[in-house]
């Protein structure tokens, strides 16, 4: 199974990777054949506003957009900016084919200066992948910067990390739309088959 991390942070090094890190991690320690891949938004930058411009994604956001839509499942990781997810971060899943997520299990988190942008999990990056009809697990992560070496931010990571690595396994595919439906049962009698 092939998990893809979308880190949208700026800085070198960056909470928000680190964040993305624990939780890729977190879920490879519940299912070691799970494969890992990052991509690090602050790298295709330039591609994604070029994309806008020319309709076109140019060679490393076209490997990103392919490796995000070939996913079992997404972490989604934005720092926090104006009480909400950043520019860059909606920029990128704004070039996304349209049904690229449809029935993909992920993982939201995000990181901020204080606890009081926590709630940008529920009221900005939940709605955002609900409209672009992912599976997004129940439980976010948001770690403040008073966070990182607290205990609760551990229990969160491995709770959230539970979650997706149970629903990649189950995970049933859904088709674009205008397509033959094939029934649930009919799939789960494939898989299981």
């Amino acid at each position: 199974m092939r998990l893809v991390v979308v880190s949208a942070g700026l800085g070198v090094p960056s909470s928000t990777r680190l964040l993305g890190d624990r939780l890729a991690a977190a879920v490879v320690g519940r299912d070691a054949s799970v494969e890992v891949e990052v991509v690090e938004l602050r790298d295709l930058a330039v591609e994604i506003a070029h994309h806008f411009t020319n309709g076109f994604p140019g060679r490393k956001l076209a490997a990103a957009l392919d490796a995000v839509a070939g996913a079992d499942g997404l972490v989604v990781v934005t720092p926090v900016f104006s009480a909400s997810y950043s520019g860059l971060f909606k920029s990128f899943f704004d070039v996304l084919e349209r049904d690229a997520l449809a029935g993909k299990p992920v993982l939201i988190a995000a990181t901020g200066g204080s606890a009081r942008h926590s709630l940008v999990l529920e009221h900005a990056m939940r709605p955002l992948f609900a409209y672009l009809r992912a599976v997004v697990m129940p439980t976010g992560v948001y770690a403040a910067s008073e966070d990182w070496g607290a205990e609760g931010l551990a229990g969160r990571i491995e709770r959230a990390a539970s979650e997706l690595a149970g629903s990649m396994a189950v995970a049933v595919p859904v088709e674009p739309e205008g397509s033959v439906v094939v029934p649930f049962a009919e799939r789960l009698a494939a898989l299981q088959g």
